[in-house]
């Protein structure tokens, strides 16, 4: 068994990583994550407070339909296309969505991608990178000369200031002449009245939302707003109630959203 000494922020990549590893043994699971129950059944950690919080599972399990439909998406386009995955975790999508042509890199903190290490061997069109997503220098280890890219943060924004959001954006508006991005946000209500008390238990704090990714024009003039998705419609079918509660405005839009926005 591995143990896993990780407080704040990177720590909340145990409780994603349980929620997609619980969902997939379930008998009527939406995605099956081979990879996370793998690295869930390695683990010394105590997943109690993760196994409790049906609203952090919930949300994961949402988004985790969503983004794999978008990012399959996006493969079957571009059979040869380049995925950055910012704030990677113990993220597997990969290995659910591999066409065995793309290219993928996994991007985060130096901290984690030791951990991610420590499961996960990725090598050849598979590459992770150890640096902040602050760090302008992470867009100098991408490839993109002769291939769509596609930019997905998930899990991300809401733990960090405005100034880092829009730091994040600058970088993808004056590193990459043309690119998708996907970027998961949350409403500015649920951070000041909402709690996940997983991700509580870990000290990592909800700092940043917006209501809708047209507000994005103002951090990334150079980014062009595509739409907004819902995770209402991840929510959807994983309970089918959800088909009535998402006709609901107020549901939809205190919902966390998918944003896409295009270079």
């Amino acid at each position: 068994m591995e143990s896993i000494d990780l407080r704040g922020v990177p720590e909340t990549m145990l409780q994603t990583l349980y929620a997609r590893a619980a969902h997939s043994k379930r008998p009527d699971h939406k995605f099956y994550d081979a990879k996370a129950i793998e690295i869930v059944e390695q683990l010394d950690y105590d997943f109690s407070k993760a196994g409790k919080d049906k609203a952090m599972s919930a949300g994961v399990i949402a988004r985790t339909i969503l983004l794999d439909q978008m990012v399959r998406q996006f493969v079957d386009e571009n059979p040869n296309g380049t995925v950055v995955n910012i704030a990677c975790g113990l993220d597997t999508r990969f290995y659910r969505v591999d066409n065995g042509s793309i290219r993928w890199y996994n991007l985060d903190l130096p901290e984690t991608i030791a951990v991610r290490r420590r499961f996960l061997t990725e090598t050849g069109r598979v590459s992770m990178i150890a640096k902040s997503a602050m760090d302008e220098t992470w867009a100098d280890d991408i490839d993109t000369t002769e291939s769509k890219t596609l930019i997905v943060m998930e899990g991300l924004v809401m733990y960090l200031t405005e100034a880092d959001v829009k730091q994040i954006l600058s970088i993808i508006d004056r590193r990459f002449q043309s690119a998708k991005v996907i970027m998961e946000t949350m409403n500015p209500w649920i951070i000041k009245h909402m709690k996940e008390k997983s991700i509580e238990a870990t000290r990592a704090k909800f700092t940043w939302g917006i209501q809708s990714g047209k507000e994005l024009k103002n951090l990334a003039p150079g980014l062009i707003w595509v739409r907004d998705v819902s995770l209402v419609e991840g929510m959807k079918v994983i309970y089918p109630v959800y088909r009535l509660l998402g006709k609901i405005p107020t549901v939809r839009n205190i919902s966390n959203k998918l944003v896409i926005l295009k270079k």
